[in-house]
């Protein structure tokens, strides 16, 4: 087997990130070599003694040389996927990431509950439209406005909306938090906001404070900056009985139940991610288990 063949060059890759402590050396060699060469993982395995031309080996060498500077595979393909989709990325996006599914299982079951063809909810920091688009694909009859700071973001999740099929019933709309959406006008809110604390960002693995946008990381001083806008503002832009769902970082979850509390919101579940950790949470209005006429189980 010749040393420029295809299983000479994904095992030389397999070891040099092996050897550089990579959390997955094999995955991320997997990867980048199936999506240099345009290949599936039967390719991989099927062609490995196929010799690899010039170009091709001088760019997967170039992105290997990115990931082991510490550039996520996300970032150097492009895309990441997430749910059931897979979405492009872009500098002024969030690579989303598995525990936000967390939030999007705990959201769908909620609306599930609610036992409604139709209805509107707001993505509020939508980034790549992960959120959205996983909840408006799994809800065929759902609207959703989502809201960015960022054109940039905004035309990302647009192309992902389209790519998923559901271009037609996203919104996106560029805002600060609530404020441009109407007084009663949703069903739901959901939202993964920025919620590190800025001292804490520094302290952040290199892929994510050198890649991730800042805009998407930094939740002020306490990491509580975007909850407290949230909270505050959320009851007026619901209809009765409406909810409020938002993903937390560690330890978050007694300040922001709090918060919501405050504010005339009730708190209903916490959902945990699988390291055990509070990450997802159910708010809505003292009256919302009347109006849906029955509880969410888990």
């Amino acid at each position: 087997m010749s040393e420029s063949s295809l299983g000479a060059l994904h095992r030389g890759l397999r070891q040099a990130f092996r050897q550089a402590g990579l959390a997955t050396p094999d995955l991320d060699a997997r990867l980048l070599v199936c999506d240099t060469l345009g290949l599936d993982s039967a390719g991989l395995i099927l062609r490995e003694g196929e010799a690899v031309d010039a170009d091709a080996a001088a760019r997967l060498a170039e992105r290997a040389a990115r990931r082991l500077a510490g550039e996520p595979v996300g970032r150097i393909l492009g895309r990441r996927f997430f749910y059931d989709h897979e979405f492009e990325l872009s500098p002024e996006t969030l690579e989303p990431r598995p525990d936000t599914e967390i939030l999007v299982e705990l959201a769908a079951r909620v609306f599930r509950a609610r036992g409604e063809d139709e209805f509107v909810f707001a993505d509020i920091g939508t980034g790549t439209g992960a959120i959205a688009v996983s909840l408006l694909a799994l809800f065929p009859q759902s609207r959703c406005v989502a809201v960015d700071l960022s054109e940039g973001a905004l035309e990302t999740a647009r192309r992902n909306a389209e790519g998923a099929g559901v271009g037609a019933r996203f919104w996106a709309l560029r805002g600060d938090y609530l404020a441009a959406l109407a007084p009663g006008s949703l069903t739901a809110i959901v939202s993964n906001p920025p919620y590190i604390p800025s001292a804490d960002i520094e302290t952040l693995d290199a892929g994510v404070r050198e890649h991730d946008p800042m805009l998407a990381l930094d939740g002020g001083t306490d990491g509580l900056t975007a909850y407290r806008a949230l909270c505050a503002t959320a009851a007026p832009k619901l209809k009765p009985g409406g909810d409020l769902l938002l993903e937390i970082g560690i330890g978050q979850e007694g300040d922001v139940r709090a918060l919501a509390r405050q504010a005339g919101l009730s708190w209903r579940e916490t959902r945990a991610d699988l390291s055990g950790i509070a990450r997802a949470l159910w708010f809505c209005g003292d009256d919302a288990l009347e109006k849906q006429g029955k509880s969410v189980g888990n």
